[in-house]
């Protein structure tokens, strides 16, 4: 193996294998499979990776060959820390000695435990909404919920980067979409003008998010509410990455923007800050819960979530809703301004505003490879993020930010990125000639690789710490 299978590697992404050709719907995966081989051959692949420990400050991780490396840990959704918290413990193994472990049925097949109906109801108070259906996944509750009320004739419009549940479901929906650029109310305006123009009997679903999670921003909600309403659509916002993290209380983008229970329907998701899977669909029509119960197949032909998910997420939403809560969001919110700042130092262009999730701009995907190869060795955990995922050459690493990092996490995340671009880039930030690199898996020793963070960002007694150590 030489540059010549490196370049290859480097100049193709995950989408050149979306549509493969040939009869045999086995080997036509092949193609994939001996570019991802030497993508780990070549240690420039980062995805697939599974922690030993699940989401702590400091984790190792392993690829799917086996390979370890360890670091400081911005790859895990877990915004409030929640996820090993002891009061989320103690109610999982509540539950276990009520319940049992499974709830062995679909929620429209006695699936349903007491545990649920009372989840339920307080996401239902806590969003300021009348009804509350549980799915069993986040993407399961966007899919579901489209799928579910929207029917061929009827028509979406959905801002371009929404999340890929939602795209799926509106696909799979009908053939009537049309795409509104990011966040842009007249865009969505002239599109929906369109669509009136020429069918006014048919139904139409506005579809954007409260947090989008690749570029750490938001729509204005109110005005895309008012969008709604003028021509008889109905608006959808999913607001997985924000509620719970961000808001005085905890209600997130929505209680920022004063739109609570102002939205005609607003999903959400379990997985980021609520310590567990799952999803919901709140409303203010109980028409719109009972339907999706029966039409939205991910909900009634999946099984319902098991009794220690929703003991999970109803412990959860309480310490969201406590004084805990607001000082773990005031601990995610301080890192984030420190990681922010210390990133832009270093000379990196960060997206949008404040939240969780911070995202530093790396460009061309070959460079974003080959420095996320070179964080792993210097023990960072982050995850690259690059086409198809976002548009071509412009790649980044997307740090997600926990209540239980430290100034000292911050500072060696940003101080390794640094480092890393440094390390393979010449004088104009170019990536240097491939045969100029070293190559194979992120060689590390673990010790020696926290001992490097440790040095590159100070030990905890010299950054203090603004919360438990996970």
């Amino acid at each position: 193996m030489g540059t010549d299978d490196i370049r290859s590697a480097l100049s193709r992404t995950s989408f050149d294998f979306r549509r493969p050709n040939g009869v045999d719907l086995i080997e036509r995966t092949q193609g994939f499979h001996d570019w991802l081989e030497t993508c780990f051959d070549y240690g420039i692949w980062s995805y697939g990776r599974a922690t030993d420990q699940g989401p702590r400050r400091h984790v190792a991780i392993l690829n799917d060959r086996g390979e370890r490396t360890e670091g400081v840990n911005f790859a895990s959704q877990d915004y409030l820390s929640l996820a090993a918290h002891p009061e989320i413990n103690a109610a999982a193994h509540e539950a276990i000695d009520t319940y049992g472990v499974h709830s062995a049925g679909s929620p429209a097949l006695v699936g349903n435990t007491s545990s649920s109906l009372s989840l339920e109801e307080k996401i239902a108070d806590f969003v300021k909404a009348d009804y509350v259906s549980l799915f069993p996944t986040g993407w399961a509750a966007g899919f579901g919920t489209i799928t579910g009320l929207v029917r061929p004739f009827d028509h979406i419009v959905i801002d371009a980067l929404a999340h890929a549940c939602l795209h799926s479901g509106a696909q799979a929906a009908t053939k009537n979409i049309s795409l509104f650029r990011h966040n842009q109310v007249e865009d969505a305006r002239k599109k929906l003008a369109k669509i009136r123009a020429k069918d006014t009997e048919n139904g139409i679903l506005l579809i954007t998010e409260g947090l989008f999670s690749m570029d750490s921003d938001s729509p204005d909600l109110a005005a895309m509410q008012e969008l709604a309403d003028e021509y008889q659509a109905t608006l959808f916002v999913d607001v997985a990455h924000d509620l719970g993290s961000m808001g005085p209380t905890g209600r997130g983008v929505l209680e920022k923007q004063n739109m609570l229970g102002k939205v005609d329907i607003v999903m959400g998701s379990f997985s980021k800050t609520f310590a567990s899977n799952g999803g919901f669909v709140a409303t203010r029509k109980c028409g719109v819960r009972e339907y999706l119960r029966f039409y939205s197949s991910p909900n009634t032909f999946s099984n319902a979530l098991s009794p220690i998910q929703t003991a999970v997420v109803s412990k959860a939403f309480d310490i969201v809703a406590s004084d805990e809560g607001r000082t773990l969001r005031d601990r995610n919110a301080r890192n984030g301004i420190e990681l922010r700042s210390f990133l832009k130092m270093a000379g990196f262009d960060v997206y949008g505003t404040l939240s969780p999730i911070v995202c530093a701009h790396i460009g061309e995907e070959d460079l974003g490879r080959v420095m996320g190869r070179k964080i792993a060795e210097l023990g960072l955990i982050a995850n690259l993020v690059e086409y198809p995922a976002v548009s071509r050459k412009q790649a980044r690493f997307r740090f997600q930010v926990m209540a239980n990092h430290t100034s000292h996490d911050t500072i060696a995340a940003s101080r390794i990125l640094a480092n890393a671009r440094s390390e393979v880039t010449d004088e104009k930030g170019r990536l240097k000639p491939l045969d100029e690199l070293s190559w194979g898996p992120a060689a590390q020793s673990p010790l020696t690789a926290m001992a490097k963070v440790k040095e590159i960002g100070g030990t905890d007694e010299q950054a203090p710490s603004i919360a438990a150590t996970g």
